[in-house]
């Protein structure tokens, strides 16, 4: 593994973001340096990798950059339209040269747990098919176990299989709970037409092992586990950018 220190320079950033999000913000801005003319890009989903949509926006208007953008989620689709970058999908490029995405916990070993934005199904469709996954994310995702600080794993369910999804989670040692819609009564529904177990299991020492277990259970679509999939994570701090990097092979 390596592990470099970058200090802030030639971007310019946006103003008046608090300390978290300035921070996700730089780290969002190195990620995009990785991608070149004629790159097929992984767009990630939730409010971290907007960041890096929008400076790839940017560098398309300023370096006349032409990329395509495989987006992870509707939300993504309609923000990288808004910033101007050309859509395509897996079906006409199925190979994809970089992929952007944040993390909702990331540790040393580059494990990461993703799902709070409800879109992990194709993030990690997207990452698998990627030579290269990028994760963003401010230092307090920096974690040494999965699972620590109360953090939930996001489960993907068939509506169909939720009740037996839930007392199979429960026999393996989780607390799952069906994630609730906000302004609106049920449950949340992914853009593939699922529900959401939000499941606890405290501080997960093996969780390759319980992704597997998890996976197998009939009606999960995909786990919040991502194991094995990321080369470099990019940590954003008040005063530069963490870079980790541990390539697969």
């Amino acid at each position: 593994m390596r592990r470099f220190w970058i200090n802030w320079g030639r971007w310019k950033l946006k103003v008046n973001l608090d300390p978290i999000q300035a921070a996700k913000q730089k780290a969002a801005l190195e990620a995009v340096k990785h991608v070149k003319d004629g790159f097929v890009v992984g767009l990630g989903s939730g409010s971290t990798a907007a960041f890096a949509i929008e400076a790839l926006g940017e560098r398309i208007k300023k370096e006349n950059l032409h990329i395509m953008g495989i987006p992870t989620s509707y939300q993504a689709f309609l923000l990288a339209i808004e910033c101007g970058i050309p859509i395509t999908t897996l079906d006409e490029h199925p190979e994809i040269n970089v992929t952007i995405d944040g993390a909702d916990q990331v540790t040393p070993e580059l494990n990461l747990i993703k799902g709070m934005g409800a879109a992990m199904a194709r993030e990690k469709i997207v990452a698998a098919a990627s030579k290269l996954n990028v994760i963003i994310a401010d230092q307090n995702k920096k974690v040494k176990l999965l699972g620590e600080n109360n953090q939930v794993v996001p489960i993907e369910v068939l509506p169909f299989a939720i009740s037996l999804a839930k007392r199979k989670l429960v026999a393996i040692g989780g607390k799952p709970t069906v994630r609730e819609g906000k302004g609106k009564l049920g449950p949340v529904i992914t853009d593939n037409g699922n529900a959401i177990l939000d499941t606890y299991f405290g501080e997960i020492k093996d969780p390759a092992e319980l992704a597997v277990k998890v996976k197998m259970i009939p009606g999960v679509v995909e786990t919040g586990f991502f194991i094995g999939l990321t080369d470099i994570v990019y940590f954003g701090l008040s005063s530069g950018v963490e870079k980790i990097e541990e390539l697969r092979k």
